[in-house]
Order: C-alpha cells, then structure tokens, then sequence
C-alpha cells in the first residue's frame, strides 16, 4: 500500500488526503446533530404530524412512528441516516413534505450572496486600514479604537441603526425584502463592520513584522515608495494569516447570518434553520449543519491550496 501511495503524484495525494479528512468532519458533525436531535425531549411523530399533532389519535400518530422508523433501534435508525447521506440524499422536510435539497438549494444564493458580499466588504477595508496604519503610531491608535468600537457592537444592533438612518430616516435604501442589490447594502455593511474589527488587527501585527524584516531595507535601497513596500511586499507577507482568519471567518458567516437574515427580514438558509429548530424538522436540521460542515471542509482545502500559492515553501516542505 506505502508503495501505491509514493508512485501518486505529491498534488494528488495531498488532495486526497485532505478530502478523506473532510468526509471525516462531514461524518463527526452529521453524527452529533444525530445524537443531539435524539436527546431533545418530544415525539418526533407529532412534528411530522404538524398542525393536527394536538388532535392526532395514537394510531395516527403509531402509523407516523412506523412509516418513518421512529419506533426502530437506535442503530438501525443511525445506519439508515448513514446510508441516506452517502447516498447524498437529506431526506424529506417534516413540514413541507418536500426534499430537503431543495429547500436547500432554494435559500442557498440568499446566504451565500450575503456572506461572501459582507466578507469581501470587510476585507477590502480591512486590508486598506492596515495598509494605512501599520507602523505608524498614531494613525494605529485611532484604528485600534475604531476596530474594538465595532467589535463591541452586537451584530443585532448595528443592523437596527444602519435600518434607522438609512431607511426610515432618510429612506435611501429598501427596509426588508430580498429585492435587488440594494436590499443587500445594508446586510453587507453589517457584517462587514464586525469583519474589519478583526481582520484589520491580523493583517496589521503581520504587516508590521514585514516591514521589519530586512527584505523591507532591502526593497527602500532599491527606490521602491512606501506604498509598493507595503502593498506590494509587505502586505504579501501577512496574507497567510489573513487567509487563515477570512476562511474561518466566512465558514462562520454561512452558518452565522441568522440574525442578520432576521433583522433585515430576509430569506435564506438562517430563516430556515430556526424554523426547522422551532418546528422539530429534524432532517432540515440535519441538511443544514452537513452543509456547513462541508463548506468548512472545501474552505480549509482551498486556502491550504492558496497557502502554496503566497508561500511556495509550504509545498516543498511538505515535499
């Protein structure tokens, strides 16, 4: 087996490795959503059973039990759940008796164009913040303030305001709805706050080791102004910390817009999460955390990816 593995190519066998953790993290995280929903007190029958639970007779509600395996051994109803998903089937949504992929898929851009927008935001301020003030005393000073002023705001909160002055107030943009770009301008500027709070100090401490390396020396003696030393070479030399916290960042996002999505009164996949929650819809439940956790997988594998591709040294030490 060690001799089929050296002749694969090194690319290659990184990447399967990596995959095989994935499925892993998909696996432990589909596991203890399973677990967790058997421990929330209940009959999971009645939820199936909607709004005639109150008034659904114990056969109804029997026939319910065994039609969908709910009276069967824990185990056997674990390996059909492992079945069902590597068959990459999320089964049926209790309340809207329709697939959940498609529940799923309906949602998605919703919240994927809202977090992605709101990072993308917040990077690109970030990134020109401390480009701005690393290294320099006073202009720091005043960003580190800002940046700790927006990381003590609740995300909640800042959405209220940004809704009362640019919607009631002056009514430059829509108040709710999904409706067009504008609808998302205020969404993105909400998280985006939270964002800069965090990524502007990374990129910051990493910018300011840069130019204190002696490369920084280096590259003035040659003529180069301050700003190509510190975008085009200092800022390169942060950007793996910066990577490492943006794809955190945004893994948290896609699962973390809920409160966003509510406050701004938008669709998507947040909105259908806490229904489910509230509504027993165990397998909607279920679709939504192995989503996330498959986004969190493909976001480690991609910017390990791009770890090779800022450092080329990562990929010949691995070598």
């Amino acid at each position: 087996m060690a001799r089929v593995l050296n002749r694969v190519p090194e690319p290659l066998r990184w990447l399967i490795g990596r995959l095989a953790l994935a499925l892993v993290v998909i696996w432990g995280a589909a596991t203890v959503t399973f677990a967790g929903l058997l421990l929330i007190p209940g009959d999971p029958a009645r939820a199936v059973a909607g709004g005639v639970a109150a008034t659904a007779s114990p056969e109804v509600l029997a026939r319910i039990r065994s039609e969908y395996g709910f009276d069967d051994p824990v185990a056997v109803q674990y390996l059909r759940f492992l079945a069902r998903l590597l068959r990459g089937d999320l089964g049926t949504s209790y309340q809207q008796n329709r697939p959940v992929q498609s529940i799923i898929t309906e949602q998605l851009w919703a919240t994927l164009s809202l977090a992605v927008g709101g990072m993308l935001i917040g990077a690109l301020i970030a990134m020109t913040l401390a480009v701005l003030t690393a290294d320099r005393p006073r202009s720091r000073s005043v960003a580190r303030l800002a940046e700790f002023t927006a990381l003590s705001m609740p995300t909640f909160w800042i959405g209220f305001v940004l809704l009362a002055l640019f919607s009631f107030r002056w009514q430059v943009f829509p108040v709710l709805g999904n409706d067009g770009v504008e609808a998302l301008i205020l969404p993105w500027i909400t998280l985006a706050i939270a964002i800069t709070g965090v990524l502007s100090q990374v990129a910051r401490d990493g910018i300011e080791q840069a130019l204190g390396q002696p490369f920084a020396l280096t590259v003035r003696a040659r003529g180069a102004t301050e700003t190509r030393v510190r975008v085009g070479h200092a800022l390169r030399h942060a950007a793996l910390p910066v990577l490492t916290m943006s794809g955190w960042m945004l893994g948290n996002l896609l699962g973390g817009v809920v409160v966003v999505e509510t406050v701004f009164a938008r669709q998507g996949l947040g909105q259908v999460l806490v229904t489910a929650v509230r509504g027993r819809d165990y397998p909607v439940v279920t679709g939504v955390v192995v989503l996330t956790a498959a986004t969190f997988s493909l976001i480690s594998i991609a910017l390990d990816h791009l770890y090779r591709v800022v450092d080329p040294r990562i990929g010949e030490s691995a070598r």
